[in-house]
């Protein structure tokens, strides 16, 4: 089942139904629905393309680093916060990937970032080096290579789970070097980093069955506004949806919700006009 599945993308959030007939959840604010049908995936694009897959303009400079457009989420397994990333909770300060060599020890998960792309992750595993699945592939890298130009920090407290030992974190990474295609368990290089770290079948691909309640609810902050909150039937889902987000930056995902909340106090309000027309 796992390897063999396709892979997944996203559904608008207009043809996803609100788990509220409203859209509002008394607690929490707007609550969303999120669902994935197959198709490709998203961080491992062929080099020379944009994020959107075209061809880069050789002239065009390539994208910097804006914290400003971090996408500040905390992830729920029901109760529990199993994930988080804000500046209050952890340190998001990026370096170049030069400096952060100096800060890496064996073990540490390492997340690539730039504004425009998708977050790419490696385990660090000494010697300069690190494992990450890159365009279907699980590779030995240098730091500096896989950076591909972007900065990079240390990112081992974003998941609230316990880690394994050290020297389990390098043997799981290293002895996955080689592994491609349809012999991958894993959707994308935060899966796979994760997965290396925590030993969670969670993070494979078909380690949970997509059935019943959704159990896991991904809150987008907002400065001074109830968060948004998604829900979702596994943690592979919701790491599709927060890595999107992180893609596309705070600006858009927020732009992006609001748009579709004007959609539904539209329904809403044709709802309502249509109830009032029945009863004359």
């Amino acid at each position: 089942m796992g390897n063999q599945m396709d892979r997944l993308s996203h559904l608008s959030y207009a043809e996803v139904p609100t788990v509220d007939p409203n859209g509002v959840d008394a607690e929490d604010g707007p609550r969303i629905g999120v669902s994935y049908i197959f198709s490709n995936d998203d961080d491992e694009l062929e080099d020379g393309c944009a994020v959107d897959g075209s061809d880069k303009d050789p002239n065009q400079e390539e994208k910097q680093y804006d914290q400003r457009e971090e996408v500040e989420c905390a992830v729920y397994n029901r109760d529990e916060c199993i994930y988080e990333k804000s500046a209050k909770s952890v340190n998001l300060e990026v370096y170049s990937p030069e400096n952060l060599l100096n800060k890496c020890k064996p073990g540490d998960l390492v997340e690539f970032v730039a504004t425009g792309q998708y977050p790419h992750w490696a385990v660090y595993v000494g010697d300069f080096q690190v494992v990450h699945l890159h365009r279907a592939e699980v590779k030995n890298s240098f730091l500096t290579d896989a950076s591909q130009g972007r900065r990079c920090r240390i990112v081992n407290e974003l998941y609230k789970f316990k880690a394994l030992g050290q020297d389990m974190v390098v043997q799981n990474a290293m002895e996955q070097v080689g592994l491609k295609d349809r012999e991958l368990s894993w959707r994308n290089s935060e899966c796979f980093a994760a997965w290396c770290r925590f030993g969670k079948r969670e993070f494979k691909m078909g380690g949970e069955i997509r059935i019943g309640k959704q159990p896991y609810r991904l809150k987008i902050f907002m400065t001074g506004k109830q968060p948004h909150v998604l829900e979702f039937q596994s943690l592979e889902d919701m790491i599709m949806e927060k890595r999107r987000n992180d893609h596309l930056g705070r600006t858009a995902v927020l732009r992006e919700l609001a748009a579709h909340y004007m959609v539904l106090q539209q329904r809403r309000s044709d709802w309502k006009r249509q109830q009032l027309s029945h009863k004359w």
